[in-house]
């Protein structure tokens, strides 16, 4: 019975520091030019699902007051600094999933899934069994 406590207090804690882990500020990186692009703030909504909004844009060329005139639905013509650009998604074995990304640039969303590697977070977008991965820094 002492192990299966132990058991059951490793995988909530296990899920809980996958959770602290994921959440938080992380800093994008162009992939054009390797510079820092924006300031992304990953969080857990009520519903239990994970998003992730634009806190700042950090390329000196744009405006902190750019808009997204590419972007669908509820998105058109919204300010991309505020803007929710990761929807829906599921954390399950330590790994976002299950949700979408926005490209502000195109205004594409793909699927997307979300987990560490070391201090890095990988952020896969992907339209079928095409996908590009990107790493954010933690801020």
């Amino acid at each position: 019975m002492k192990h299966f406590f132990c058991l059951i207090f490793a995988c909530f804690f296990t899920m809980h520091l996958a959770y602290a882990q994921l959440t938080g500020e992380w800093q994008t990186i162009d992939d054009n030019t390797n510079k820092p692009r924006s300031i992304i703030q990953i969080y857990e909504a009520k519903n239990g699902k994970y998003y992730g909004k634009v806190r700042k844009i950090l390329d000196p060329d744009k405006s902190q007051e750019e808009i997204c005139e590419k972007c669908p639905g509820d998105r058109k013509n919204q300010k991309v600094v505020g803007m929710t650009i990761i929807r829906e998604m599921t954390l399950s074995n330590g790994t976002l999933s299950g949700g979408q990304i926005l490209d502000p640039e195109n205004g594409k969303e793909y699927s997307c899934k979300i987990w560490l590697e070391g201090k890095d977070l990988k952020v896969r977008g992907y339209w079928g069994v095409f996908y590009r991965t990107q790493t954010w820094y933690r801020k």
